[in-house]
């Protein structure tokens, strides 16, 4: 998957994160973990979430086994990978 070339619309969420434990989504000094497995957000507040204005993942974008990070904020990064 390349997100530079690739556009994900709210619909397109749904199959792309299937499967995931969490999402870690940051965006400068804000952040929001959803936990997809007991408490999955709406199709609207997770787009707001890892999808820029552009309407790309947000930039970086991992996926770690079954968990996401997507975008960067410093304090998101710190508390995940430390």
């Amino acid at each position: 998957m390349d997100a530079r070339k690739e556009r994900y619309a709210g619909k397109d969420l749904k199959r792309l994160f299937a499967g995931a434990r969490s999402i870690l989504a940051a965006k400068g000094r804000k952040s929001v973990r959803f936990d997809m497995k007991r408490d999955p957000p709406g199709v609207a507040e997770l787009a707001k979430a890892v999808l820029g204005p552009s309407g790309n993942l947000r930039a970086p974008t991992l996926k770690l086994g079954d968990d996401w990070v997507v975008g960067f904020g410093e304090d998101a990064w710190t508390e995940y990978f430390d």
